[in-house]
């Protein structure tokens, strides 16, 4: 895992660019097969058929090695597993398991090249299969850019039907029944005559034998969980307050740490006075850390309080001070020197706009803040021998090779035991909490130090989503759509996200246009450009990355022309629409929104298509301009992911992609002042009320020829509906996020 501190981590997330380097890996280490993790120190009687299974005498475990940050992939990891090894959700127990190259990430091939998802040419699928065998070279274990389903689609199948055949196998070996008249049922394997033997019963003959591996996957008539609702693992934790988070870990012994860390992003410390603090009660001690100092004391209140209680002077930020000047820097930005990457080149766009009746507008996309319900936090203990760490995290290998940095062991000597999260959106593949917990631990060696970050802390190092924005030039010329010239400006999230993990950034960032260059118009004339500008406040992944802001700017700019050429921004978005499955969408929310149709008073509706991760998802959003203000009266959303696994978290997740995103568009921003963030705590970074929320009507196309995730593709589609929506009621264009800026919400 060393070696992947040579290449961008942006890359292997969301593909930015192709791996960096150069590296060639010869076709015998990719064809290579991985190592088991779990045959080490495997229990006498136990049987291990490959990465993701252990059956013993007691139990069943399945590992779902996904962090799991709400989004529900432990039952899905589990259930594609269960699908074949033929066991019911309450027949087993699931772990996280130990970072593993095993566990590398096989969907992250799809985004390391530069090629539009739709892209089916060879030339296409030969730089995926190649970016593939890189990842799997590599050994990258990483939660993120929508991928878990995809990655663990068709593997962790094989791995349950490899259980399952190796299982008759071994009762075939016990009882002389040959295995073609051998079933499985409800974690058994059933005799002619209906003797049951459990899986349990048969693990120790089976641990003698090598896997059955030439299997073959059941066909989708009949498969019994993929794809019907299921009641997911965590509900009756989580519905009963049961469910246990890295927050409510406790560990014998341990102490508690705060920190504070210069609210100016990556300033220095230059002086402190922790005098009163030492003084408080039951404050064991003040150690510094990269950037600040942290309390210990015997609970977390205690730690904060005396955290407060320190006087500090902190060195300036390398950004700029003032909120304004960010943007100054990004209205500077649009030159030939700053042109990061020419995205799309379609006609002669040149030729095309000029003249009269040339449309030009400018769009923002703020800062924001990632602000889950669960502040980050981590427990850390540094023995001599080794190290264990408690997190919830989603780059579990990258996790110990910076915690081997900091404490001088070796990274298989880190213990990781990942946690559920409460929530995420990419804040927890951050590292920032891991490091400073093992600053700490490293100066108490033989103590586990729990570090908490009060939510003040959690807001002001929170690295927030990029800033943006967009410059548009149009035509439309009789009743249609002519030319689209569209350029975007925002500082690298690889570059920033890169630096701090220890992976730095190779090529162009495609995170600066995505959602804009990549979805599957049929332009006559259209030209992408993104435009990178220097360094910021630093940055970091936001739920959807790069599309919620270019996204926004690219489907507002072309609802702007639609509307300019005085078509129906429906009509005209299905007539572009070169891409038959994202064709197919669009139709599909026309139909399920009744587009056409007579309005009430007052009322708009908008229409908004914005692929991410591959999955194309189409949003009607239906308000009503009241005498208060804008009123949200009820959204349509379609999307296709190629197979829905589970229809209730699928609807599910897709709802709360919509809530996200209607939340953030309306009232979020983040804003600096003397280089600090001015938003503190969540009244300032207000998310939708529940009185706001709409109803919200979901439907998931399975025409797409790839699995594909849902947990993000929902969100960037939400603001240019919202926004084009309110134009049709009111006339007024909004161009600037959050768009409470531009009208009250009601």
């Amino acid at each position: 895992m060393g070696r992947l501190r040579t290449y961008s981590r942006r890359a292997f997330l969301i593909g930015s660019a192709a791996v960096a380097g150069g590296v060639a890996f010869g076709v015998y280490a990719v064809k290579k097969p991985v190592d088991n993790p779990l045959a080490d120190g495997l229990a006498e009687g136990a049987a291990t058929f490959n990465p993701w299974v252990i059956i013993d005498a007691d139990k069943i475990t399945l590992i779902t090695p996904h962090g799991d940050k709400g989004q529900g992939v432990t039952s899905s990891q589990a259930a594609l597993i269960a699908e074949e090894l033929d066991v019911e959700f309450g027949q087993f127990e699931t772990s996280f398991g130990q970072p593993a190259a095993a566990y590398w990430n096989t969907a992250l091939a799809a985004d390391l090249v530069p090629f539009m998802p739709s892209d089916e040419s060879r030339t296409a699928n030969a730089a995926r299969g190649i970016a593939g065998g890189a990842v799997k070279v590599l050994g990258v274990q990483i939660t993120g850019g929508s991928t878990t389903i995809p990655d663990s689609f068709v593997k962790l199948r094989e791995a349950g039907a490899v259980a399952r055949e190796t299982l008759k196998l071994a009762a075939s070996r016990k009882t002389g029944v040959a295995v073609s008249e051998l079933k499985t049922a409800n974690a058994t394997v059933i005799l002619p005559d209906g003797t049951a033997l459990k899986y349990t019963d048969l693990a120790a003959d089976a641990a003698a034998l090598e896997p059955v591996t030439d299997v073959t996957l059941r066909d989708q008539s009949t498969w019994r969980m993929i794809g019907k609702p299921m009641q997911r693992l965590d509900v009756l934790a989580k519905s009963t307050g049961t469910q246990v988070y890295g927050i409510d870990l406790e560990v014998e012994g341990m102490v508690h740490a705060a920190v504070k860390v210069n609210p100016r992003q990556g300033g220095k410390i230059l002086g402190y006075d922790a005098s009163a603090a030492k003084n408080m009660r039951d404050v064991q001690k003040v150690v510094e850390v990269t950037g600040g100092v942290a309390v210990i004391a015997d609970n977390t209140w205690r730690a904060f309080q005396a955290a407060d209680a320190i006087e500090f002077d902190w060195g300036e930020a390398d950004y700029p001070a003032e909120q304004d000047s960010h943007w100054q820097v990004l209205s500077e930005s649009f030159t030939k020197e700053r042109l990061d990457k020419k995205w799309r080149d379609d006609g002669d766009v040149d030729a095309v706009i000029t003249g009269e009746g040339v449309v030009e507008a400018e769009y923002r996309s703020p800062y924001v803040a990632h602000a889950p319900l669960e502040p980050l936090n981590a427990i850390v203990l540094v023995e001599d021998a080794g190290v264990q760490v408690w997190a919830g995290h989603q780059i579990q290998r990258q996790l110990q090779v910076l915690v081997a940095g900091i404490t001088g062991h070796e990274q298989d000597e880190v213990i990781f035991h990942n946690q559920f999260m409460g929530g995420s959106f990419g804040h927890r593949l951050e590292f920032e909490n891991i490091k400073q917990a093992a600053e700490i631990a490293n100066q108490m060696r033989g103590t586990p130090v729990k570090l908490t970050y009060s939510r003040e802390e959690d807001f002001a190092h929170d690295f927030p989503r990029h800033i943006s924005m967009g410059r548009m030039r149009g035509k439309v010329s009789g009743g249609k759509v002519e030319a689209l010239d569209l350029s975007i400006a925002a500082p690298s999230v690889a570059a920033s996200q890169g630096a701090r993990a220890g992976l730095p950034m190779g090529g162009p960032d495609s995170q600066i246009v995505a959602g804009a260059w990549n979805n599957p118009y049929a332009l006559p004339n259209y030209r992408m450009q993104g435009y990178r500008a220097p360094e910021l406040a630093p940055v970091s992944s936001w739920r959807s990355v790069g599309a919620p802001g270019a996204g926004f700017i690219f489907d507002t700019a072309l609802d702007e022309l639609i509307h300019a050429a005085g078509a129906d921004p429906m009509a005209e978005r299905i007539r572009l629409m070169q891409h038959e499955t994202s064709r197919k969408v669009l139709e599909a929310v026309a139909e399920m929104s009744s587009w056409g149709g007579e309005l009430g008073p007052n009322k708009g509706r908008g229409v908004s298509f914005i692929e991410s991760f591959g999955v194309p998802v189409a949003e009607v959003v239906e308000v009503t301009n009241t005498e208060d203000g804008i009123k949200i009266d009820k959204i349509w959303i379609a999307a296709d992911v190629g197979t829905v696994v589970d229809p209730v978290n699928f609807e599910n997740l897709v709802q709360g992609g919509v809530v996200f995103g209607l939340g953030h568009a309306i009232n979020c921003e983040i804003t600096y002042s003397d280089g600090m963030a001015e938003q503190e705590n969540y009244p300032d970074h207000e998310a939708m009320r529940l009185y706001q929320c709409p109803e919200i009507v979901v439907r998931g196309l399975e025409n797409a020829n790839h699995i594909r995730g849902i947990g993000e593709p929902p969100v960037p589609a939400t603001a240019p509906a919202l926004g084009n929506a309110i134009f049709a009621a009111t006339g007024k264009r909004l161009r600037e996020m959050p768009f409470n800026k531009g009208v009250e919400f009601v």
